[in-house]
């Protein structure tokens, strides 16, 4: 028996669905250095003032700046030293007229200074110091709690932990956080064709180089995964679906996701009762992902060809992911760029989605799509993600549009978050 199609959502309505549908795992408390690229499941506020008072950003001599407010090259104000603190130094020495203390880097500012005066504009002779010029009040101090103030929010629930974050939440006193539980992905390979890679490889079979795609992407994001690869038959699928369902958080099958005779996917989840939210996207490649609920638990359908396949997983089942880890703007990163050539093999009644590369060197930088026609060795050079809209059919050369990133490095610079449809 062949499934008849469903009619086809827009993608902005098959997002909506896939975000409105998916809610984050349990949180769960880790040490701070384990909790890195995780997404806090709750607001993360500082326990304590950092720094913990005020204390010098250069070495040099601290000061009170109406001492020298007079200072030039030819009336120069001499200061006489009266002893060193240094950092995490226990001694406080105060300073009257006339005088000022030898002070090294995140040093406390001693009782009547008000200002640092970095050691290479000053002589020194005997016990004393020569300074030529004035200096403005607070110049170099950094201020008690001017990274963090006690019960500061330091990181809104739905961020993740990055490593200069973890170093901040550090500072203000936090040792653990609580962050969302990744999700454990089972991802099912079907097909008569598909051969697990390691394995022998019969002559007219492939390996099932779909499933090491999903699962390196899933890798990226922190996320594990197990895999199966199975033939074009109810029972495996199904006996695949309920041992995988039963281990993991959420679950992605490749291939047999249309309506012919051996696409039996969503046959079989039917029969185990899933609650189908979509299977037909008027996005190309990709149009027949789909996803729905299986006991609690999401289910992405992704079509087999490698193009469609990776679109499916990049527009829909990653940002289902990521919204099961909590992710509050889940998807790819995006960034700005021009068309380096026309886009004008569109579908007006879809969102045509092209692979290409970023060149860098302007801005914004410059994108050049890939012909549709691309297959794995091609789009594994692709670096972004570009869409002609639904509605139109044409981008001309030079249009600004926002691309998708695939690769982020170097992009450091140009790149913006991912937001919800």
């Amino acid at each position: 028996m062949t499934m008849k199609p469903t009619s086809s959502i827009g993608l902005a309505e098959a997002r909506r669905l896939t975000l409105e549908n998916i809610a984050p795992l349990p949180a769960e408390i880790l040490p701070l250095t384990e909790g890195i690229d995780r997404v806090a499941a709750a607001d993360i506020f500082a326990l304590v003032d950092s720094p913990t008072m005020d204390s010098s950003r250069k070495d040099g001599y601290a000061v009170a700046a109406p001492d020298i407010a007079a200072a030039a090259p030819e009336y120069p104000v001499e200061l006489r030293i009266m002893g060193a603190m240094t950092a995490g130094g226990s001694n406080h020495i105060p300073i009257g007229p006339g005088e000022t203390i030898r002070i090294l880097t995140g040093a406390r500012i001693p009782a009547g200074a008000d200002a640092v005066v970095a050691e290479e504009f000053v002589q020194q002779r005997d016990d004393a110091v020569i300074l030529s010029r004035p200096i403005d009040p607070g110049k170099n101090i950094l201020r008690r709690g001017s990274d963090a103030r006690s019960g500061d929010c330091l990181l809104n629930a739905g961020w993740p932990v990055s490593p200069v974050t973890a170093g901040l939440l550090a500072s203000a006193g936090i040792s653990e956080v609580e962050v969302f539980r990744l999700p454990m992905v089972g991802i099912i390979g079907t097909g008569d064709e598909i051969v697990e890679p390691g394995r022998p490889l019969p002559k007219g079979k492939l390996y099932a180089s779909n499933n090491v795609t999903l699962a390196a992407w899933c890798k990226r994001y922190g996320m594990p995964s197990r895999l199966a690869v199975v033939p074009d038959d109810y029972g495996a699928i199904e006996a695949a679906i309920f041992r995988l369902a039963a281990v993991t958080d959420a679950l992605i099958t490749s291939g047999g996701a249309w309506t012919g005779e051996h696409d039996m996917v969503a046959q079989v989840l039917a029969g185990l009762g899933w609650r189908q939210l979509f299977h037909r996207i008027r996005i190309g490649p990709g149009k027949a992902v789909g996803l729905g609920m299986l006991k609690h638990k999401p289910v992405f359908i992704l079509p087999g060809g490698p193009p469609s396949n990776l679109m499916g997983f990049l527009q829909i089942a990653l940002p289902g992911l990521l919204a099961l880890g909590g992710h509050a703007n889940p998807g790819l990163p995006r960034l700005r760029a021009r068309l380096a050539t026309d886009l004008d093999e569109g579908d007006p009644n879809w969102t045509d989605f092209f692979y290409g590369t970023l060149e860098i060197g302007s801005d914004p930088p410059l994108f050049h799509p890939m012909k549709k026609r691309s297959r794995l060795r091609s789009i594994s050079r692709a670096t972004a993600v570009a869409a002609i809209p639904e509605g139109r059919d044409f981008l001309p050369a030079g249009t600004d549009i926002h691309v998708q990133l695939l690769s982020w490095s170097g992009m450091e610079s140009y790149r913006e978050e991912p937001s919800r449809p």
